[in-house]
């Protein structure tokens, strides 16, 4: 049990998602927040508590710190088979957490993962207000895009500059991944170039997320956050569709986008910490 109010204070935040996870150190003293040391890593079939410990330990190495130093570590998304955590957090509340933090002027955020992507709304303090979410199909998610980008013979990486050199996209089904991908095979089999074929499926899945955001009453500043924050295509996309639709959203992201969740969650743990120290209370899951 602390016995008084540390003034510094490590906090650490492990996302675990479906494809990756993202970790987050931070220290956090008096308010102001520095973050020491970061990190994304796919788990391509590995065990995901694995790759988390040695994502952890690979960060504690570059940050010059042990386990012992870290007053809380939070885990969020399906970080809860993590033995070594503190304590866990809820999803959106980790990913309004996060957003505000890389945008002070975020009221929402979208976060677009793997396999399902939700709209959030958050006040100034990210207490969620409101959320909607996808249903099940996956055309809207990014393991939908990397298997289409497979496909197509070209990486995540390459997929967003493609499409931003489309002259005349193609349009694709967004009924369900299993028509979408029939789709691109028609369009190859018809010549349909590339960066074509990509930006159709941008302005798919742009189409879905602006309603997902506008049945939300998603207003003001939204933080693309997630994997597919780092997609150039997409964003544009997505901003193309909200001034199509006249829709009173500023789309904005931030590079460091895809750690949201793991940013929010070790701030979370954070201000636990110091709210059960200054209660003299011990921690616990």
């Amino acid at each position: 049990m602390p016995e008084r109010t540390k003034p510094t204070v490590l906090s650490a935040g492990i996302d675990v998602g479906s494809s990756a996870v993202k970790a987050a150190l931070i220290e956090e003293e008096n308010g102001d927040v520095r973050l020491l040391a970061d990190g994304v890593e796919r788990i391509r079939r590995r065990d995901p508590v694995k790759v988390s410990e040695e994502l952890f330990e690979r960060l504690l190495g570059e940050a010059n710190r042990t386990r012992d130093d870290f007053d809380y570590v939070a885990t969020t998304g399906e970080g809860e088979l993590i033995s070594f955590r503190t304590g866990h957090f809820y999803g959106m509340t980790t990913h309004a957490r996060g957003a505000l933090f890389l945008e002070s002027k975020a009221t929402g955020a979208i976060d677009i993962g793997a396999l399902h992507t939700r709209a959030i709304l958050m006040d100034e303090r990210a207490k969620v207000l409101g959320y909607r979410m996808t249903s099940q199909c996956a055309s809207g998610s990014g393991q939908f895009l990397e298997n289409i980008g497979r496909y197509l013979g070209v990486t995540l990486e390459e997929i967003g500059p493609l499409s931003l050199e489309a002259d005349n996209p193609e349009v694709c089904s967004s009924i369900c991944a299993v028509l979408a991908e029939t789709d691109v095979i028609n369009m190859v089999s018809r010549g349909i170039g590339i960066s074509n074929i990509l930006k159709g499926i941008h302005q798919s899945m742009a189409g879905r997320y602006l309603r997902l955001l506008t049945s939300a009453r998603a207003k003001g500043v939204v933080l693309v956050t997630g994997g597919l924050a780092a997609d150039v295509g997409l964003l544009a996309a997505l901003r193309e569709a909200a001034e199509a639709q006249n829709a009173d959203l500023d789309i904005r992201a931030h590079e460091k986008s895809a750690l949201a969740g793991a940013l929010g969650a070790a701030l979370w743990g954070a201000y636990r910490f110091r709210k059960l120290s200054e209660k003299g209370l011990s921690l616990s899951a």
